[in-house]
């Protein structure tokens, strides 16, 4: 089997099984390397490559760019330079710029293609939000989970998929994905660990301080995950818009992903919620 046949079958693998990966293809080479234009290679969300474009002074470039193209979602064009000849992060014409140890001196130039499909969201209960998150999350793209007792799931119309209780069983959650908790009271701590127990770095729940509090102070004292994890749960859920009513509530938890998605950054700032709110 060649190596563009390996390739291939990889993506159809990784397509099949809804990873999201990023294709790098070298688009051009200046001075001596050891990479060739047309080449290409199949980075997975571990950070493996799988392929040759470079050797070990440029495939870490590779690495980290293929990382962040698949957590952004965004393609974009990367450059990798001899140490000497980078000053930046940036190049002048805007590009990423990268080092490169290589004694060669040569450039790489490398296309960053994310492929993903559609994020989940996974909601736990059967509230009036759950039910305007469910169609709310849908019209930005979301592929939409509910985890539900199964005689509640009638009451929550257009899920993609739906869960018999909490039990995620099979379901592949990546880091990417989002879970919202909206259980009014209905085995609210139990949807909290398990919910914490999955790769999602975004988890929130719908409800006061004071109650998401308690459930964290009752989460500490079992002393089963880590308090890093526990203190990351975001409640009560969602950018503060000053909604009013399920439907509102429910576009102020959407607004909230997709931010902690674009910005991740700037929605850890205590200043986020007061740009959102007065733009």
């Amino acid at each position: 089997m060649t190596h563009a046949s390996k390739t291939l079958d990889l993506i159809e693998k990784l397509r099949a099984n809804g990873e999201p990966f990023c294709i790098a293809t070298i688009v051009r080479t200046a001075n001596l390397t050891s990479a060739k234009a047309g080449a290409k290679a199949v980075v997975t969300s571990d950070g493996e490559i799988h392929g040759f474009v470079g050797g070990g002074c440029v495939t870490g470039a590779v690495r980290k760019a293929a990382l962040e193209a698949i957590k952004t979602g965004l393609p974009n064009l990367v450059r990798v330079r001899p140490t000497e000849e980078v000053s930046g992060s940036i190049d002048t014409d805007g590009a990423p710029l990268f080092k490169s140890g290589c004694p060669s001196g040569g450039t790489v130039e490398l296309f960053m293609e994310p492929t993903q499909t559609a994020r989940k969201l996974v909601i736990f209960g059967s509230s009036p939000v759950a039910q305007s998150l469910v169609r709310i999350a849908k019209t930005v793209g979301f592929h939409v989970v509910l985890a539900a007792p199964l005689d509640e799931h009638l009451e929550v119309i257009g899920a993609d998929d739906y869960v018999d209780g909490f039990d995620l069983g099979d379901l592949t959650i990546q880091p990417l994905d989002a879970i919202v908790i909206s259980t009014q009271g209905k085995r609210d701590k139990d949807a909290v660990r398990i919910a914490l127990s999955t790769p999602a770095e975004y988890v929130s729940m719908v409800g006061s301080r004071r109650k998401i509090g308690k459930i964290r102070d009752g989460l500490a004292s079992e002393e089963t995950i880590s308090a890093r994890r526990i203190e990351s749960i975001r409640g009560p859920a969602g950018i503060d818009i000053g909604a009013v009513g399920p439907e509102e509530i429910a576009i102020s938890i959407t607004a909230e992903i997709i931010a902690c998605h674009r910005r991740p950054d700037a929605v850890s700032d205590d200043k986020f919620e007061r740009e959102i709110v007065s733009r």
